[in-house]
């Protein structure tokens, strides 16, 4: 059942389902506070509308946190020195040694790696304390701020318009001119990262937006297609850090123009004495050397954008990933895209991926990104799927979460970010791809889940098993039977894990994953997932978009492995210079996918490979090999995540037409 939530609203309780409470119409009191303020400060309402818009898409978040310490709708921050607490050693190793190799990791010191300290932002950075110093300009509490979308508007069209009369001695009544002011508040440090803000904010303004928030705002900011911006000679920038000493020595960013990337290489530098202890990432030859490119890796960094930085260049961390994402929509490139990054933990994934990490947390005290980050990472993830023809659906543009553990050992250790609270459905709409429920499923059919991302869909969760509050999430709980009193399924991997972790992925079905219906029984639809018919709630088919005819595989008699990776038979090996790998051809020995069940594919077909890297010179016996095998495999989703079937155990049937 959806859950209703209420919330605070200048003190005045609304009640929220999908947008609104039924039959109710929208509240325009958000739109008169954005037309107050913009008055009350000389700011142009629809410069201080396209500002929110961007920051935060008028959404109040009930006065939650993002994962980067943004509040309300104006998306002012405040962090405290506790938050930016260094991460445990058992916390970092989590995030280190991601290559996914076994031969690779051999070499991994964990001693080595935590000896020096990941960066640990300064709490006295005034971009941490935006909301401080915009509450003192209004005369508000910051836990106004923070909680009464009025004040947040207020305090934020006064910062905006403090930054702007810093810039240029006035406040403009041109919105094209307010320029300064708006690459002042996106709080970026770099020119690149305040440049794309100040057109995003005038996109808007030229545009128009429209749109009900969460707790049933109605708001619409009229296009204005005449706006003329006008860039000021010098543009203030948020202190920070700088751009890398000598740019001219490291290679152009591989970016679309409009989003200024930085490029800050990650370390490729000997860790230890041996000659193949070395990070972080393996140099290739992709996609030209035969590792085609096949799907973008989505992932949060589990802290901030400098100490992911710092991070990937130590090379004891073997750990890297192509792009970062920052929480103010800068990007910085860290890994040439012809070269293997070691992001995913997954030796087969990371030789056919590009990894794009966002600045955040999968659930700490936040439960939103920032729409900055959002806007930077989808012009990124179109603009990587156009040059290797990836397509943009939820079988290749995936989560870090949906990326299998290699063998038995490494399942558990598997990272599940970015989390709960990763908007799929928002995120794929501004890839262009938007999916949207279509009606009752039925036995056969191909299925999209989609839960909606709204109040009307708030799964109960807790983090390390303490209770999170309440908040729009992506998935929805899977049962054993068709009823909510039924047992939620686990994992043979994760042991006793609690069952509302957000951690704990056995009973959670993410947003955009594709799966064949295994039965239907009033309210409620079963997919075929882990081996087994499992549940979900889905009254009216609200959770699901129905897919055409579609092949999908089912194996060719009895039952049959699931695989972690990919690799080439032993006998590929032969002749190559390059040694068998260990475990080479080892399913994962807890999953099977039994006669009768279906499953859908979740990429091309390919024969199984592997990259050698071998020693960092890359120059000895067999160094810098592709071993490709002659044994097909076929990706699958298979539970929350992926999974491989060899070619020679399935068969391929088509799902179900959708009823006309």
């Amino acid at each position: 059942m959806a859950l209703a939530t209420v919330a605070a609203y200048g003190g005045t309780a609304v009640a929220s389902q999908s947008g609104s409470a039924p039959g109710a119409a929208p509240a325009t009191t958000l739109q008169a506070d954005f037309a107050a303020a913009a008055r009350e400060f000389r700011v142009p309402q629809s410069v201080l509308l396209a500002v929110s818009y961007r920051e935060t898409r008028w959404e109040s978040h009930q006065g939650t946190p993002s994962t980067t310490g943004n509040y309300n709708v104006m998306g002012l921050t405040q962090v405290a020195d506790a938050d930016l607490g260094q991460l445990s050693g058992t916390d970092r190793l989590a995030h280190l040694d991601l290559s996914g190799d076994p031969l690779v990791s051999r070499n991994f010191d964990a001693a080595r790696a935590l000896g020096t300290d990941r960066s640990k932002a300064d709490a006295a950075d005034p971009r941490l304390h935006t909301l401080d110093a915009a509450a003192e300009l209004i005369g508000a509490a910051p836990a106004e701020v923070r909680t009464d979308p009025r004040q947040s508007v207020r305090a934020g069209a006064a910062l905006l318009a403090r930054y702007e009369k810093a810039a240029v001695g006035s406040l403009p009544a041109d919105p094209g001119r307010w320029w300064a002011g708006i690459a002042r508040y996106s709080q970026s440090p770099e020119a690149g990262g305040a440049t794309r803000f100040v057109q995003r904010v005038f996109d808007s303004v030229r545009s128009g937006e429209s749109r009900v928030t969460a707790d049933g705002q109605a708001l619409t900011l009229a296009a204005d297609p005449a706006l003329a911006p006008v860039r000021p000679a010098t543009v203030p920038l948020a202190p920070g850090a700088a751009p890398p000493a000598d740019p001219a020595s490291t290679p152009a960013p591989e970016c679309p123009a409009e989003l200024h990337c930085a490029f800050v290489p990650a370390a490729y530098a000997k860790a230890g004495t041996a000659a193949d202890d070395f990070g972080n990432y393996n140099v290739a030859n992709r996609p030209a050397g035969g590792e085609d490119i096949r799907s973008i890796v989505i992932h949060d960094m589990e802290g901030t954008f400098q100490g992911s930085i710092d991070e990937f260049q130590n090379p004891s961390g073997y750990a890297s990933a192509h792009y970062l994402v920052g929480d103010d929509g800068r990007v910085t490139q860290m890994v040439r895209l012809k070269d293997e990054a070691w992001h995913s933990a997954n030796k087969t994934v990371n030789m056919h991926s590009v990894g794009v990490e966002h600045e955040g947390w999968a659930i700490k005290t936040g439960d939103w990104f920032t729409e900055q980050e959002y806007d930077s990472s989808a012009v990124l993830v179109k603009f990587l799927a156009r040059k290797f023809g990836i397509p943009l659906d939820r079988e290749h543009i995936i989560g870090h979460d949906e990326v299998p553990g290699v063998l038995d050992a490494k399942v558990a250790a598997q990272h599940w970010d970015p989390g709960p609270y990763w908007d799929w459905n928002h995120y794929m709409a501004l890839l262009g791809a938007p999916e949207a429920a279509v009606g009752p499923p039925a036995a056969g059919q191909l299925v999209r889940v989609v839960p909606p991302y709204t109040t009307a869909n708030q799964p109960q969760l807790t983090s390390g098993g303490k209770p999170v509050a309440a908040h729009p999430a992506g998935f929805v709980y899977l049962y054993t039977s068709p009823a909510t009193t039924a047992a939620l399924p686990a994992d043979p991997y994760l042991g006793g894990a609690l069952w509302s972790d957000g951690s704990n992925w056995a009973d959670k079905v993410p947003a955009g994953g594709a799966y064949v219906v295994a039965a239907t029984q009033t309210d409620w639809t079963a997919i075929w997932y882990q081996g087994r018919k499992l549940w979900f709630h889905n009254p009216g088919g609200q959770d699901t978009s129905v897919l055409p005819a579609t092949p999908v595989l089912t194996p060719k008699s009895g039952t049959i492995p699931v695989y972690g990776r990919a690799y080439p038979q032993d006998a590929a090996y032969a002749g190559t210079g390059v040694p068998v790998q260990p475990a080479n051809s080892t399913a994962l020995t807890k999953y099977t996918v039994a006669a009768g069940q279906a499953y859908a594919q979740a990429g091309p077909e390919a024969v199984g490979d592997y990259w050698y890297a071998g020693s960092f010179a890359g120059t000895a016996a067999g160094d810098r090999t592709l071993v490709t095998g002659t044994d097909l495999f076929y990706p699958i989703r298979y539970n929350h995540r992926v999974a491989w079937l060899r070619a020679g155990d399935v068969q391929r049937i088509t799902s179900t037409a959708p009823m006309r």
